[in-house]
């Protein structure tokens, strides 16, 4: 049996990765179910539960903009003799080998709402009107674990509970090709991705998937 909620997200930039470019970012048309299961557990996540996303609703055009972000070339050292040691564990960002200039294909001015659902994943906890009510609450009053994002840290959700789907300025049909579904942690971190098409703003993420 599953639990299903409504939540309005938006925000001023999005960045989807698309996984086939190396170098520079390029952006996914829109938002992908994997970037939507990980809003909704920033506002409410349990052990008890998973969140499955069943839709996505594009309520803007779908607008692109190309920005060019400073980002460094390496991740910070978090091995054991580094740690132990006088080497501090950062990574100084003004040094001109570690800092690269990047350009992006991202996103602007858009608006979703995540239509999903949770499954209960033991036998433990297993009181679904007090998880429907806590992610309630905790959407309403803006509450989350960690500041909600849109691809990339610097990029922050907006969200509101939502009641009703407002209506889409998208009335045509789009085949957005082979999208990211999700990531199955259980399989090794295998990637899968689906057929992503959407009609009137609307893109159904119940399809089959491909590893």
């Amino acid at each position: 049996m599953s639990y299903g909620i409504k939540l309005r997200v938006w925000g001023d930039y999005a960045l989807f990765t698309r996984p086939e470019m190396k170098v520079e970012r390029v952006s996914y048309d829109v938002m992908t179910p994997s970037a939507a299961r990980g809003i909704l557990e920033a506002i409410y996540w349990k052990p008890a539960i998973r969140w499955v996303v069943d839709s996505i609703h594009v309520l803007k055009p779908i607008r692109f903009d190309n920005i060019r972000r400073n980002e460094v070339a390496k991740r910070v050292s978090l091995n054991k003799k580094d740690m132990e040691g006088n080497k501090p564990v950062c990574i100084f960002a003004d040094d001109s080998k570690t800092r690269q200039q990047r350009a992006s294909m991202v996103l602007r001015d858009v608006e979703y709402v995540i239509e999903a659902h949770f499954e209960f994943t033991s036998e433990r906890d297993r009181n679904e009107g007090k998880h429907l009510d806590m992610f309630r609450r905790r959407a309403e009053k803006g509450q989350c674990f960690h500041r909600p994002y849109f691809g990339c840290r610097e990029f922050p959700v907006a969200f509101e509970w939502c009641e009703e789907v407002p209506e889409s300025s998208l009335k045509d049909e789009r085949d957005l090709g082979f999208m990211l579904h999700d990531i199955d942690f259980a399989n090794d971190m295998t990637p899968r991705f689906f057929r992503a098409v959407m009609k009137e703003g609307v893109i159904d993420c119940r399809q089959e998937v491909v590893s």
